[in-house]
């Protein structure tokens, strides 16, 4: 547009020659807007937390496969790779969390720019550029979900893999209960044996044995196996309280995973739909 019929300060001299000038500014803003090709491809940002989101979702799949043991996974965990990894892992896992709460911040900042656009700016001259806002809008909540979902599974793995490494520990401290339950059962039918044969030979020798000594001997070995015996019970009582709370928290893990799994699954055919209709008007406009 030319300078001719604009005043000294670059403004035009009339009223009429003045909205002129804006209505042709929004028009050629409007055009450049519709007429720019869009691009559907994700930002490299995007793209790697997209990948890391897919990542966590294998992850937590075969964390739950029900016929790999907690003691198998207990070995993973005490590799030496897995070691080296957890010592670097909470600086790593404090960063990936500030960095998924600064994208989320980001996505919602992004829906609340493009979610009120039509009532902010007039966009009756060229409907065009409403689906370029809508495009946009499309994006941020796509981001949204990518980064809460990223942001969620984050916190559900590392839970997922205490509880697990939890499982293991009582597992193998149930089995050593037991055996020293067993060791200790042993030991008392032994004794109480021993103490037959004792209570045996003190009644075909009494002169040569005093038999209220022995029988307090007796009883008092008696007593302290009886003890050894119920503190041992004890202990594997609260040994297997403990192993069932921790299979029902796995248990309850297990399903939220699922559960988590299957909205994942529902809010990707929903961006294949939305997908699919925003594409279908740029395709036809295309042509």
């Amino acid at each position: 547009m030319g300078r001719k019929g604009w005043g000294p300060k670059g403004l035009p001299v009339s009223v009429g020659e003045r909205l002129d000038a804006i209505g042709q500014v929004v028009t050629e803003t409007s055009s450049h807007l519709c007429w720019k090709p869009a691009n559907h491809r994700m930002s490299l940002q995007w793209t790697a937390v997209a990948t890391f989101l897919y990542a966590e979702v294998f992850a937590v799949l075969l964390l739950c496969i029900p016929f790999i043991s907690p003691k198998r996974w207990q070995k993973i965990f005490k590799s030496r790779l897995v070691e080296l990894v957890v010592t670097y892992g909470n600086t790593f896992f404090v960063v990936l969390i500030v960095i998924l709460v600064l994208l989320v911040i980001d996505a919602v900042r992004e829906i609340r720019k493009y979610d009120d656009v039509t009532e902010k700016v007039n966009l009756q001259n060229n409907p065009g550029a409403m689906e370029h806002f809508h495009m946009k809008l499309f994006r941020a909540q796509r981001n949204l979900y990518i980064a809460g979902f990223s942001l969620l599974l984050s916190f559900l793995l590392r839970r997922l893999v205490t509880l697990i490494s939890q499982q293991a520990t009582l597992l193998a401290s149930n089995e050593a209960f037991k055996k020293q339950a067993e060791s200790a059962s042993e030991a008392a039918k032994k004794y109480m044996e021993e103490n037959d044969q004792l209570k045996k030979g003190a009644a075909m020798d009494v002169g040569k044995l005093d038999l209220e000594d022995a029988e307090a001997k007796l009883k008092e070995e008696n007593k302290n196996l009886k003890a050894d015996l119920k503190k041992l019970k004890d202990e594997l009582a609260s040994t297997k309280q403990k192993l069932e709370k921790a299979e029902n928290e796995a248990l309850a893990m297990h399903k939220q995973s699922e559960g988590l799994t299957k909205e994942y699954d529902r809010l990707l055919e929903e961006h294949a739909k939305l997908q699919a209709l925003v594409d279908g008007p740029m395709d036809k406009k295309e042509e």
